[in-house]
């Protein structure tokens, strides 16, 4: 069989040489962590601790009653030093913990084995993956739980793993295929038996052999699980993409994987998944790729959550030179950065440092009606109309010509030769939308 794929899509360059031959190697342990209440799609959570008080490794320090939500531990052992407002990576004010360090990593007194797979039901493995604080964490900070919460009427038939890693530079995910390939394979057995499917799936762009390999040696064997080979091609590893790649069904508009019976998440989730059955460790830690033509040594280094960008740049030998542009993320739908004062958060997976002569200004040029936004976009929409309608604050148009479907991969203005900035249009035209939906 060769190479699976959908319709439309673009080619950036991948530049993933930098750092996917670097193994994953642990971070040194921050004296002071930064812990935002706030690393999820859904209700902030609540602070659970107070100014002055001694928390552990793993402990639950944020929580909130709303079901789409994920709750907070703390990263190390040591004393709340204060709960302040900051800004987190999309500009937002979000209430963080901080907590100042000890030598000690303390556990809390939760930590341990959660029991064995064979025994725990589905709705036990629900409570434990929400209690682990576990969100999507190729970058959509989704609450997993919630992913997992089948509604009455919908059956699903499927779990796919994403292990596409389509985004340029970020090679995280396919350094923990290629050394916890066991890991990855019991987490998506864990998922598999939360939504009561038999068949699952793991998807893994062709530029990516040593993960490929890694990972049908660590299927083989395990009845109901195969790897599948995809097209290195962008935004391969978008939910919807993938279903149209491995199962040939298209998510209706509007629609999520679950109306057509599929369950998606990433590779880096079922490992943390797989920590939290096997030893009890909630969500603490992260792989983070640091790579770019700015940065002297690029590495995937494994953090703490709440740790500084400027500590982990330290870590990865510095600047070459004054940076161009810093992105938490990746280039495609990454976030530039102001400045380093921010902590690690969930939905971490890259930090890129650009050098200023890869960073180009420009003024955006007039259309020039040659459709190649057209033909890229995987979800076979109008982004020109689309960016057009939210600049002229023609809104009815917008829905009808369903901007809401937009999954904002950013291929749009990447191919765009005229430079206009049609994606972030887009998504201004979108948060319009969904704020007038909500006050309706």
């Amino acid at each position: 069989m060769g190479v699976l794929t959908f319709k439309q899509g673009i080619h950036p360059e991948c530049n993933k040489e930098m750092s996917k031959d670097k193994p994953l190697t642990k971070a040194l342990r921050p004296e002071v962590v930064t812990i935002p209440l706030l690393q999820h799609i859904g209700a902030s959570c609540k602070p659970l601790v107070k100014k002055g008080e001694r928390v552990l490794l793993g402990q639950k320090i944020g929580d909130t009653d709303s079901f789409v939500s994920a709750p907070v531990h703390a990263s190390v052992s040591g004393v709340v030093k204060e709960i302040k407002s900051i800004k987190n990576p999309m500009g937002r004010e979000v209430d963080a913990i901080v907590i100042e360090a000890d030598q000690e990593d303390v556990l809390a007194e939760s930590i341990g084995p959660q029991g064995e797979l064979s025994t725990l039901t589905p709705d036990q493995i629900r409570k434990m993956i929400r209690e682990a604080g576990i969100v999507g964490m190729g970058g959509a900070m989704f609450p997993t739980h919630v992913k997992l919460a089948v509604p009455e009427g919908k059956k699903p038939e499927y779990f796919i793993l994403n292990g596409a890693e389509c985004e340029p530079y970020l090679t995280v995910d396919h350094r923990i295929m290629i050394e916890r390939p066991e890991d990855v394979v019991f987490g998506l057995k864990v998922l598999m038996k939360a939504i009561g499917v038999e068949q699952g799936f793991i998807g893994i762009e062709f530029n990516k052999p040593e993960a490929i390999k890694e990972m049908e040696a660590a299927v083989a064997g395990e009845a109901g699980i195969e790897v599948k080979t995809l097209e290195t091609k962008y935004p391969q590893g978008g939910e919807k993409m993938l279903i149209k790649a491995i199962l040939n069904r298209e998510v209706p508009a509007g629609g999520l994987p679950l109306d057509v019976g599929v369950v998606v998440n990433n590779v880096t989730t079922a490992v943390a998944i797989a920590d939290a059955i096997k030893t009890g460790m909630p969500l603490v830690e992260r792989s983070v790729t640091i790579s770019g033509n700015g940065i002297s040594e690029p590495v995937n280094l494994i953090c703490r959550i709440g740790t500084s960008i400027e500590e982990l740049l330290e870590q990865a030998g510095g600047f070459v030179d004054q940076p161009g542009k810093i992105v938490l993320g990746g280039p495609m739908t990454g976030f530039a950065q102001p400045d380093l004062d921010l902590p690690v958060v969930k939905g971490t997976s890259g930090i890129l440092v650009m050098k200023s002569d890869e960073i180009e200004d420009f003024d955006p040029q007039p259309c020039i009606k040659c459709a190649r936004c057209v033909d890229g976009c995987p979800q076979f929409l109008m982004p020109v109309n689309l960016a057009n309608y939210t600049e002229f604050a023609m809104y009815n148009e917008l829905e009808k010509y369903q901007v809401l479907n937009c999954i904002e991969c950013g291929s749009c203005s990447y191919i765009c030769p005229a430079k206009r900035p049609l994606m972030q249009f887009i998504k201004i035209g979108k948060s319009e939308i969904i704020a007038r939906k909500r006050t309706a």
